[in-house]
């Protein structure tokens, strides 16, 4: 397994407050849509390299998710300059992911 979900959680008001491209990612280490999906975020992120990438782990009590609306993990929500700008869901392949990394550039 890649990169582990952070168990602290940045203010969302923090998260808007980043300038450019960020792939903000909820999920947890032990959920297996997100194991499946890792691959997939993982190699799409890598043809982006500017775009920073925050995984954070998503559940009861856990703000951050809640004020974005995650319902299902792992989510990708693409922010650019602290505006959502797209949203991938439970990613099938890397080109979901890659697609909504790349509407952020057209914003």
């Amino acid at each position: 397994m890649g990169t582990a979900y952070e168990t602290t959680q940045p203010e969302r008001s923090a998260i808007d407050a980043l300038p450019g491209t960020v792939a903000l990612e909820f999920g947890t280490g032990w959920c297996g849509y997100c194991r499946a999906a890792e691959q997939h975020i993982t190699s799409a992120l890598s043809a982006h390299p500017a775009v920073r990438h925050i995984k954070v782990e998503d559940g009861p009590g856990r703000p951050l998710g809640r004020s974005f609306r995650v319902k299902l993990w792992p989510t990708v929500v693409v922010i650019k300059d602290g505006k959502e700008v797209a949203r991938v869901v439970r990613p099938d392949d890397a080109s979901e992911v890659r697609q909504a990394i790349e509407q952020a550039s057209k914003e």
